[in-house]
């Protein structure tokens, strides 16, 4: 994996239905902390969110040790979906 955008990528789409919908993009960055929209359909946000949103807090659990490991910058992950 090349970027955090990337590994946020594969990440979400190993838990959608519908892989090929997924979109990450970075909507902004500052010195210390790296901005991330994550675009679903609708019909995936519950598998992506899920249950009490425990695979949303586990994909941002990830994605931070990544970035740690990698950038050392703090990442902002915000689920939508169309």
């Amino acid at each position: 994996m090349d970027s955090v955008v990337d590994y946020t990528l594969f990440l979400v789409k190993s838990v959608a239905k519908n892989a090929d919908m997924v979109s990450v993009k970075e909507i902004g960055s500052t010195e210390d902390t790296i901005r991330l929209e994550v675009l679903v359909k609708e019909d995936d946000m519950g598998a992506v969110i899920g249950k009490s949103g425990n695979t949303a807090k586990a994909i941002r659990t990830l994605v931070q040790a990544y970035s740690y490991l990698h950038d050392k910058k703090r990442v902002n992950i915000n689920i939508e979906s169309f």
